[in-house]
């Protein structure tokens, strides 16, 4: 517009121009008056040709921009109302889409509800895949259908926070374990509120004084505490993973996760913490509880490192201390195993923590089978039969217990086990002519029962049945720590994989499933 105005004034001032010029050239005409008059008329003539062009061509421009004009706002109009009529049917397409997929969902839901009701709680048994096809499709006006990837039981009893149904369906599950084990992870992430599921699954995990101090021959009871071990490590795995932790932090899960080790913590002060060989299942859930919830603070790094013998002997122990921030604290816990004669749990977290230089392993299996042997020979000439063959099998665990050390960290060349194998070979020997020496003794007498079997009378064995060992004093214990002999049953347990468990007890799978075993050894 700036433009047209100035032109304009330019074309206006020409004819004022051309006047000053005439006036120019008037002055001019006494000297010259023909010449002159000539000359100008010319001129006159050129520049008011030039003067209607120009104007002429203006006239002709403006017709032409507003010409432009009009249609570019007639474009634009066209535009904006082609617009709206696109935009009216997107939204009328995305109402009807929605409409689609509330159904489809509403009988998806149904169906499930209808399919949980009647569903054994069996991990082997899913939705039939025409159910799960049939649940999970809903017509699309464009592709025909659109599928959807069927929840698994766990993941529904997860998201609709059934504790109860989730602690029954593991137990019913146990010999799945380790497939469930690589669920859980998955199935919290589809839960809106995973923490409050976790910890409300804790509730019941002290459930009376009396299953307190003898929760170890409950197997009902065991098998809920491993499920909410295994919980607890599956809820810091999905922690470690999700980039935000803000759920995780927030004061009403701390306060709740603090209340609960608040409550734990003197039930465990009752417990006979070195009765659990270090294998206690309820330090270790403690410890998780703190470590998932990054509650630490709350009781502080000595009084977490007093439990830590407690679980010294659980393939978890090194992760969860460094989970606690104990890493610093180890050399403290591996000398107050030393000092209770378990060597070879210091040798193993000596490993785990890379302590090998300040706790050089050899020597402490050697020292270990010193003291082992020691007492066997400063004792061998008072015992009895019975606790002569007690201290024999009690050496005869730890040369195993050794040997297997040794080959795990592959310590063959700084300490040979063909010496210690021999003695092994020598100790069985003598326990199996012992033995053979026992069935030869015993009467031979049989007496025919009415029924027409035979029975033969319970013969008592000659050596007490009371047990040789006593219990630990705070300071050292009084013999050395006697590591079980390893067997090689299969073992499939929820937590951790103990290397070893007191003789009476039986080994737990799932919730109340027992079956009689030996552990393997412990595994970094």
């Amino acid at each position: 517009m700036a433009d047209k105005d100035s032109v304009a004034m330019l074309i206006d001032s020409t004819t004022s121009k051309i006047q000053q010029l005439q006036q120019a050239f008037s002055e001019l005409e006494s000297h010259n008056a023909f010449l002159l008059n000539l000359k100008w008329k010319q001129l006159e003539e050129h520049f008011r040709g030039l003067e209607k062009s120009l104007k002429t061509r203006f006239v002709e421009l403006e017709a032409q921009e507003r010409e432009f004009e009009t249609k570019l706002t007639e474009s634009q109009q066209l535009i904006e109302e082609r617009e709206a009529v696109v935009l009216a049917k997107e939204l009328a397409t995305l109402d009807r889409l929605q409409q689609k997929r509330d159904a489809a969902f509403s009988e998806i839901l149904g169906k499930r509800k209808a399919c949980n009701a009647n569903l054994e709680p069996n991990l082997n048994t899913r939705v039939t895949k025409s159910k799960v096809e049939e649940s999970s499709k809903s017509k699309n006006d464009e592709k025909g259908v659109i599928e959807s990837k069927p929840c698994t039981e766990l993941e529904i009893l997860c998201r609709d926070m059934n504790v109860e149904g989730l602690h029954k369906y593991i137990s019913d599950n146990r010999k799945n374990l380790t497939v469930i084990r690589e669920e859980i992870p998955n199935a919290l992430r589809c839960v809106q509120d995973p923490c409050g599921l976790v910890l409300d699954s804790l509730k019941d995990f002290y459930s009376g004084d009396n299953l307190v101090l003898d929760g170890k021959k409950d197997g009902n009871l065991l098998g809920m505490r491993r499920t909410c071990l295994m919980l607890m490590e599956s809820l810091e795995q999905v922690r470690n993973t999700e980039k935000s932790r803000d759920e995780f932090g927030s004061k009403s899960v701390i306060k709740r996760a603090k209340g609960i080790a608040l409550g734990w913590k003197p039930k465990l002060d009752l417990m006979d913490m070195d009765a659990s060989n270090g294998n206690s299942l309820e330090a270790h859930a403690f410890l998780q509880l703190v470590a998932t919830f990054d509650i630490v603070s709350e009781f502080g790094e000595e009084e977490l490192c007093k439990l830590v013998p407690a679980v010294s002997r659980r393939r978890q122990t090194p992760e969860l201390c460094r989970s606690l921030g104990l890493s610093p604290k180890m050399p403290g816990v591996i000398d107050v195993l030393v000092n209770t004669g378990r060597q070879i749990d210091a040798v193993n977290l000596s490993y785990a923590f890379g302590l090998t230089e300040q706790y050089a392993p050899v020597p402490l299996l050697k020292s270990y089978l010193k003291e082992v042997r020691k007492l066997s020979n400063t004792r061998s000439g008072s015992m009895t039969p019975g606790a002569q063959n007690e201290m024999e099998e009690r050496e005869l665990s730890a040369l195993k217990a050794v040997i297997k050390c040794i080959e795990e960290h592959k310590l063959e060349d700084q300490y040979p086990i063909d010496p210690l194998q021999k003695r092994v070979a020598q100790l069985e020997k003598a326990k199996a002519d012992k033995r053979r020496a026992v069935e030869a003794s015993k009467p031979q007498s049989k007496r025919a029962r009415a029924n027409g079997s035979i029975y033969t009378t319970r013969v008592t064995p000659p050596y007490s049945e009371k047990s040789f060992y006593q219990r630990a004093t705070p300071e050292r214990y009084p013999y050395p720590y006697v590591y079980p002999v390893e067997t090689h049953h299969p073992t499939t347990v929820i937590g951790a994989a103990p290397y070893t468990i007191s003789p009476p007890h039986t080994a737990y799978y799932g919730n109340g499933y027992q079956v009689h075993y030996q552990p393997a050894p412990y595994i970094h």
